[in-house]
Order: C-alpha cells, then sequence, then structure tokens
C-alpha cells in the first residue's frame, strides 16, 4: 500500500476516535448504531427461530 495512504487511514481512525470520546452528540449517535444493529440481529434471529 501507499504510505500516505495508510498514514491518512491511521489518523483518521485516530481522530474518529478523539472525537467519539470528547464528543457526547458523537457518542450518541454512537450508540443509537449499536443499538439499531442490535434490534436487527434480533429481529432476523428470531424470524429465522420461527423458519425452523
Amino acid at each position: 500500500m501507499d504510505d500516505k495512504f495508510l498514514c491518512g487511514i491511521i489518523l483518521g481512525m485516530f481522530g474518529g476516535a478523539l472525537l467519539a470520546t470528547n464528543s457526547a452528540k458523537a457518542r450518541q449517535m454512537v450508540r443509537d448504531g449499536q443499538d439499531q444493529i442490535k434490534d436487527k440481529l434480533n429481529e432476523v434471529s428470531k424470524k429465522q427461530k420461527n423458519n425452523d
């Protein structure tokens, strides 16, 4: 990979982590996203159990 690309990815990850830890709004967005994923997984697992 290109070194500049790899450095950009790493800096982006650190920047995103710092933003999420220092911003209440960003933390809430992450929590909401996690809750949505959990809900979808629960729905899929329930549907799969009903089909069995």
